[in-house]
Order: structure tokens, then sequence, then C-alpha cells
């Protein structure tokens, strides 16, 4: 009789529990998952940790004398945009959509962006840091793009057209492609964490601006290699480990697609660091350490689209194709067009994400993530067309505003550091400071 009251009292305090928790639930709206809150936070810090990251790449790689002018724009792109995102750039990008082109100016200031959770973008984390994951995207886009005027353009106009470049062309083109009602998410295009808003966006950006500024002073005879190449491989390696946060932190969750994107992020890199040795080996004679970085950043590159939604092995085909394709373009390529893109911005980055978010069309598989579609090789040509007008709608809007930014930020700041500075380096001249006080 003891054993059957307390088994009634024991039911009754569960089914009270679960009454509470349903009107709580009724009353209060979606409740937070702890486990998704925690990864969003530290994939959040990660993908940060990769402007850092990119600074040391892309410094590592430019003459001595130049060395703190890149530090200096890549931290400086992190206060700047970082503003810029909470004043307007997340409403802009995310905010409740004006016919498929740009979001409204309703959370300008983060007004209605709370701490609770929201069903559109996310379910199980707080709205608010959803907001701040997004916005180290929006960061290091804009940084990318200074490995192609790396060592020539002056810092006030780097600035202004920074905050205009992030405001008109990567808040609508993260609109169109990942807002809800954006016109390129409605058509079906894939893009899981940015080789479209990201990269493609940011690397054909580069090319305008090498356009537009013009070569060094003396390239390419008279432009000498990576001063440090040591803090090039540091700079990579800290992008290596920022991009899991930047790729299975997009899962927007801690479970199956989030380590699918993992492990497809870490197998396309190694991929892509191998071929590219094999091919310095096999064409130069002998594999280099800058060969490997570069590899391995194209890797990272091509997998950005299709991480949520290919498998491992995919994702090997992805990186060993990566860097063939990149490979030739930089050092063929580029060469007989006679263009000055001191980083291979654009080499890397766009013609990397282009290939990324096209192989997305051809390896995506819903058995990975049955939120995306087949590709090609999985039954659904018509995937692949649709990236492919994804990424030349990507590619001719960045290009064409881009260039135009440049030329009219040009007009009152004048974009190209006098010829003298440029001479005795941009720390000095731009920043008043110097990397080194000792002669080697």
């Amino acid at each position: 009789m003891k054993k059957n009251k307390w088994f009634f009292s024991g039911l009754l305090t569960m089914l009270f529990s679960l009454g509470a928790a349903a009107a709580a639930f009724a009353a209060d709206g979606p409740v937070i998952d702890t486990g998704d809150t925690a990864w969003i936070l530290v994939s959040s810090a990660l993908v940060l940790l990769m402007t850092p990251g990119l600074a040391f790449f892309y410094g590592g790689l430019v003459r001595k004398k130049n060395f703190l002018s890149v530090l200096m724009q890549c931290f400086m792109l992190m206060c700047l945009i970082s503003l810029q995102w909470v004043l307007f750039g997340y409403s802009l990008a995310f905010g409740p959509d004006i016919k498929g082109l740009i979001g409204g100016l309703n959370w300008a200031g983060l007004a209605g962006v709370g701490l609770e959770p929201y069903a559109d973008y996310s379910a199980t984390i707080p709205h608010q840091l959803f907001m701040v994951f997004q916005m180290m995207f929006a960061i290091i886009t804009p940084g990318l793009i200074l490995g192609a005027f790396a060592e020539r353009m002056k810092f006030a106009a780097f600035c202004v057209f920074s905050v205009l470049w992030a405001t008109l062309v990567y808040d609508p083109i993260c609109h169109w492609v990942w807002a809800v009602g954006g016109f390129i998410r409605v058509s079906g295009a894939l893009d899981f964490a940015g080789g479209t808003v990201v990269h493609i966006n940011a690397g054909v950006a580069a090319l305008a601006a090498a356009l537009v500024l013009g070569k060094r002073i003396g390239y390419p005879g008279k432009v000498s290699p990576p001063h440090n190449l040591p803090f090039a491989v540091l700079g990579a390696g800290l992008l290596w480990i920022g991009w899991f946060g930047f790729n299975a932190g997009s899962a927007l969750g801690a479970g199956s697609v989030a380590t699918n994107a993992f492990v497809s992020t870490h197998i396309a890199t190694c991929a892509a660091g191998l071929m590219w040795s094999l091919l310095d080996w096999k064409f130069n004679s002998r594999p280099t350490m800058l060969g490997m970085i570069t590899g391995a950043v194209a890797g990272l590159v091509a997998i950005t689209p299709a991480a949520g939604f290919v498998g491992a092995i995919d994702a090997i085909w992805i990186g060993l194709g990566v860097s063939v394709i990149c490979y030739f373009f930089v050092t063929v390529v580029k060469a007989k067009l006679g263009y000055d893109d001191s980083l291979d911005a654009f080499g890397v980055h766009g013609i990397g994400g282009i290939w990324g978010a096209l192989a997305t069309g051809l390896w995506a598989n819903t058995s990975v993530n049955s939120a995306g579609f087949n590709g090609l090789f999985y039954g659904n040509p018509a995937q692949f067309f649709i990236q492919l007008k994804a990424v030349a709608i990507t590619a001719v809007y960045s290009f064409v505003v881009t260039f135009v930014l440049l030329k009219l930020v040009n007009l009152v700041f004048s974009l190209r550091a006098a010829k003298q500075d440029e001479q005795i380096g941009l720390d000095l001249m731009e920043h008043r400071e110097s990397a080194y006080t000792l002669l080697d």
C-alpha cells in the first residue's frame, strides 16, 4: 500500500512538472537549447579569431615595411564593421524582407533583437547570438579584399571604402542569399557558410580593387617575396582552426549537420593542401611552405558553401579540384592578364569560391542534410544551374558596385598612397610605427 502511495505521488509530481513546462512554453515561446547556444558562442569567437589570423597570414606575405599597416586594417575592421552591424547592417542583411532585395530598418540599433529565440533564424539560440555570429562574417569579408591592394591604399580611404562596401555590397548580397525572402535563397541556391556571400563577393571585389588601384611600384620584377613566412603559417593555422566555427557553426546547433560540416571542412582542406604541394613539386621541382598554406586556404574557401551538404569523400574531390584550378589561375592566368592582385585574393577566394559554389551543385546530397537539395551527381542537374546563376549574379553585382565605390572614394580621399609613402612603407608613413626595430 505504501509503495502504491509513493508511486501515485511521484506520477502526480511528474504530470504537474510536465504541465508547468508546457504552460511555460506556451507563454514564453521556444526554449533556448543550452548546448546549441554554447556551440554558437564558441563558434562566434572562432570566426572572430579568423580576422587576426588573416592579419598574420596577409601580414607575413607583404614586405616588412607594410606589416603593421595590414594588421591595422584588419583590427580596424573589427571595430568599424561591428558598430555598423549593430547600428544598421544586421537589419539591412536579415531584417524583414523588402521585395527580396534588402532588409528593412526595423532592427536598426538591435531594436527587437532580443535574448529569446527567433524562429526564422535562431530557433534554439538567442536572436542576439545569431546576430553576433553573423557579425563575425561581416567583419572578415571586407578583410579578404585587402589582399588585393595591400601595400598601396591610404588608410583613411580604406576605412571609408570598407564601411560603404559593407553597407552597399555585403549587406544586400547577404540578404539575397541567407535572409528569409531573399531572392537567391528563394531560387533554391545553396550556400551553407558563405561561399557566395563571403568568398565570391570579396574575391570579385578584390579584382575590382586591383584594377582600380593599379600595380605596386616595381611590380612584378622588384617586389620581394614574403618577409616573414612563419607569420603567414601562423595566420593560416589560425584561419584553419577558426574555420571550424565558420562552417560547423553555420549549422546553428550542436548536432549531426555541424559534425558533418566539421569533418568535410577538415578533409577538403587536407586534400587541397596536399594537392597544391604536389603541383609545386611537379612544376617547381620542390614543395614549398607557401604553396602548402595557399592550398589549405583554397580548400577552406571551396568547402565553405558545401560543408553542410556533402560527405567526406565528396569533400576530397572538392579540395583536390580547387587546388588544381587555383594553382593554374595564380601561376598562369594571372601572369597573362597582368593585373597586380598582391596576395591572390581573387585567385584564391574569388576563383576558389566560384568552384566551391558550383561543386555544391555537383555533390550536394540530401542524405547528408535533408534541408538541402541533391546536386547533379545525385540526380538533380537543375541544382548546378541554380548555383551557376547565383554565382553570376553575385559576381556581377559585387564587381560593378565595388568598382563604382572605389572611383567615388578616390574622388574625395584619393585611394593610392603617394609614391614616396609607398616606397618608404605604409607602417611609417601612415601610422608612424615600425614592426621591427632591429635590422636583419
